[in-house]
């Protein structure tokens, strides 16, 4: 966006000002977003151990996970975090630190929950996980560099102890700031006007579903409202999914509320992308038996052979065959 400012001459020391507002602002955002990214953290350890205590203590199986997940997604469509995955995820996280108090005040606490899944799956002890988790913190590392870290096994290579991770969190133009402000985790959980409107239209259309798929046009099947698809670990969700069963073929719906942005179309796109590398028609169905070769018609000179002969008496040689005549009718192909 371009804004006229007209013949502005600045005075002294506004280049100074306006870059120290704009650091200010940043940091203000990160904050923010750390503050609600650790409520969100708190939230997910307490549902792990309350889902760990009532396995352990009251007789609770293992499918109560998918019961949960499936009544969470059923009343929160679209949010992220709630899928049989991020759930075990969770009872890990309690497992892991049994205590909340200590837990927050741990460098794994400011991490974005991406970061800490990551942290859960790749480390054995809560030593290990800390220590990282203080690294990623200080240096502000993006979860592919996190990964990176551990996978060349970093503690080993340094044998140093991380430094105080509080002191540098606070830097906005870090990978990490940058990853922990765009996470979509908290910001679901905060429910912005913006989704809550789109999700206002997305029930409209559902309340008239019927009239909704007329609209779209003949042969157009409902497959599902916020349909998930989880690629790498990442979870997506497609706002509405239909199927047009003559031309076999998905059709994605993205709901927008504003003014178009170039970024919805890119979004469309990886959806469109993600439904037809993992949805496509047809991928799932058994593969059938070949079909019997059709019985010859009778007089085109197919049929079984006796041993020595053509489909029209006496084999010729080969090579004779080979080199009929030009201008000569070509020989009718038996199935055979």
């Amino acid at each position: 966006m371009t804004i006229d400012t007209g013949n502005f001459s600045a005075p002294d020391g506004y280049g100074e000002f306006i870059a120290d507002l704009k650091r200010r602002v940043r940091t203000t955002q990160f904050r923010a977003v750390r503050a609600a990214n650790t409520e969100v953290l708190r939230l997910y350890w307490s549902v792990g151990r309350g889902i760990l205590d009532r396995q352990q203590g009251a007789g609770w199986g293992a499918k109560v996970v998918d019961q949960i997940s499936a009544d969470m997604r059923r009343e929160f469509p679209g949010q992220r975090g709630w899928s049989t995955r991020s759930l075990k995820y969770m009872r890990k996280l309690a497992d892991a630190w049994p205590d909340e108090a200590e837990f927050v005040q741990q460098a794994a606490a400011q991490m974005p929950w991406g970061h800490l899944m990551l942290l859960l799956d790749k480390l054995d002890t809560r030593d290990d996980r800390e220590w990282y988790a203080a690294k990623a913190a200080a240096h502000g590392w993006s979860r592919a560099s996190l990964e990176f870290e551990i996978k060349t096994d970093l503690r080993k290579r340094l044998g140093s102890a991380p430094s105080n991770f509080t002191a540098t969190l606070d830097a906005a133009d870090s990978d990490l700031a940058q990853q922990a402000v765009k996470d979509t985790y908290v910001f679901e959980h905060l429910d912005p006007d913006e989704h809550r409107a789109e999700r206002d239209r997305e029930r409209a259309l559902m309340d008239r579903i019927q009239e909704t798929l007329l609209e779209l046009g003949r042969d157009m099947a409902f497959v599902g409202r916020q349909h998930r698809i989880e690629v790498g670990g990442d979870e997506f969700f497609v706002d509405l999914l239909f199927f047009h069963v003559t031309q076999l073929r998905y059709v994605v719906v993205e709901l927008k509320v504003g003014k178009f942005q170039p970024a919805h179309m890119g979004q469309i796109g990886t959806y469109v992308a993600m439904v037809d590398g993992r949805r496509r028609p047809g991928q799932r169905f058994e593969q059938r038996a070949p079909t019997p070769p059709a019985a010859p018609r009778p007089g085109s000179g197919c049929g079984p052979r006796s041993p020595g002969t053509g489909p029209r008496g006496p084999a010729a040689p080969r090579r004779a065959r080979r080199r009929a005549a030009p201008g000569s009718p070509s020989r009718r192909r038996c199935p055979p």
